[in-house]
């Protein structure tokens, strides 16, 4: 990532971005006394590289994923969510690898960490209002704005760290 898109990435994620993700939250708080999230790490059959996203709401890059909706399972959650985010369909079975608490986001969210490796991707994904940009990362070339929490997934499920009950 290049300097100039470091420094407008920081400049998109105030103002109105950052009040429309705090709205989002107080909404979600609202309707849903409790939130369970669901996030897919996607990744080459060599795991060489994963699949991240870039919000235009949130500031870095992250693993795609979003809430469970009323009435869906986690797997239709992650279905949908990676489609949404990434033109990502699931063609075989995704594996729960954790299940993490996720303080950041409020006292009672917590999210599921699947592991994909069987898929298809019909399309690049192109930016919308949701997603700035998306894309598979060298494991050892990730882009320098990746969150801390995906960092320590990544670590967990590919280098070997003990899983954090923390997102």
């Amino acid at each position: 990532m290049t300097k100039a898109t470091a420094t407008a990435d920081r400049l998109r994620q105030t103002g109105w971005s950052r009040l429309r993700g705090r709205l989002f939250h107080f909404y979600f708080r609202l309707k849903r006394p409790m939130t369970f999230g669901v996030r897919g790490l996607v990744y080459d059959a060599d795991q060489t590289s994963v699949f991240l996203i870039r919000h235009t709401y949130v500031p870095g890059w992250q693993l795609p994923g979003g809430g469970v909706e009323v009435g869906e399972t986690a797997i239709e959650a992650l279905q949908r969510e990676l489609f949404e985010e990434g033109n990502i369909e699931i063609a075989g079975s995704p594996l729960l690898k954790s299940i993490h608490f996720n303080r950041q986001a409020s006292r009672r969210d917590h999210v599921a960490l699947y592991l994909v490796e069987s898929y298809r991707q019909t399309a690049p994904k192109l930016p919308d209002r949701e997603i700035a940009e998306g894309g598979f990362f060298p494991l050892d070339r990730l882009p320098d704005m990746t969150t801390p929490a995906t960092r320590r997934r990544i670590a967990e499920v590919f280098g070997g760290a003990p899983a954090s009950p923390d997102w």
